[in-house]
């Protein structure tokens, strides 16, 4: 039997009197894309800071390809494989695109020469261009973060994360704010890195979710309620009533306008 990437278990977090995850038990098999999906304040994000080293779980673990991560450190949680993205865009936008992309993917590096020249990185600028081909951003390599479009900027964030090579990659509502169109592309390039690395995206779009994922995960109130394939979810009653709105719950609300 193989072992999970990732593996949680009574996972707990408190802040005072509020519990923002409440012992959850997850399991991610890998392959595929996996979506976290739940009403505002269900502890999604919570749970992505506790993964990633963000915020100290109160108690639980997080065994990571059969290591427990729990108590390390961002930086080292990174080395050893996760990356993550945030819900407020993050980038230098008075860098270029490469540049922010050449930085992140310099920072993996723990030997830098300062007497050697940044061109002289060979090995560096091939990953870059790798990355931003892979991304459908090589256009853009230099022009300045700052004016770039929305949904680039977005797609430059997970370049950036991408950059760390990880095996686990958590993607925090990365398609909030685009455009149809550029929901659609970035959608297609999340399909397609979900192919070679394990992905799991926190999203309130729910047309996206169910269209993409190919396992979802649903919280409420810092607690899993219900898992499985879009169509299991999408019916189980739990959800509906949860997030998702019961049936003929718009009827009645129109009555009673």
């Amino acid at each position: 039997m193989n072992t999970p990437v990732l593996q949680v278990e009574g996972l707990t977090k408190t802040f005072g009197g509020l519990t923002a995850v409440d012992n959850v038990h997850f399991t991610l098999p890998g392959g595929g894309l996996h979506a976290v999906i739940g009403p505002n304040g269900a502890g999604k994000t919570t749970f992505f800071n506790l993964i990633s080293g963000f915020l100290r779980a109160n108690s639980g673990s997080v065994i990571f390809n059969g290591e427990n991560i729990i108590g390390r450190k961002p930086h080292e949680i990174s080395r050893l494989g996760i990356a993550r993205t945030l819900q407020i865009k993050s980038v230098f936008t008075g860098l270029s695109v490469y540049d922010n992309v050449w930085i992140a993917v310099m920072g993996q590096s723990r030997f830098l020469n300062p007497f050697k020249s940044a061109g002289s990185y060979t090995d560096v600028a091939a990953n870059v261009e790798a990355i931003l081909k892979d991304m459908g951003l090589s256009d853009f390599a230099k022009e300045l973060a700052g004016n770039l479009s929305y949904g680039d900027v977005a797609l430059l964030e997970i370049s950036i994360a991408l950059a760390t090579q990880p095996k686990l990659l958590l993607l925090d509502e990365p398609i909030s704010g685009m455009s149809p169109n550029e929901t659609k592309h970035t959608v297609e390039i999340i399909r397609g890195l979900s192919t070679r690395l394990d992905v799991i995206l926190i999203e309130h779009d729910m047309e996206v979710v169910f269209g993409a994922a190919d396992v979802i995960t649903v919280m409420n109130q810092g607690a899993i309620i219900c898992q499985g394939s879009p169509e299991a979810v999408s019916n189980d009653p739990s959800v509906q009533e949860a997030y998702l709105g019961t049936p003929g719950e718009e009827d009645e609300e129109e009555l009673s306008a």
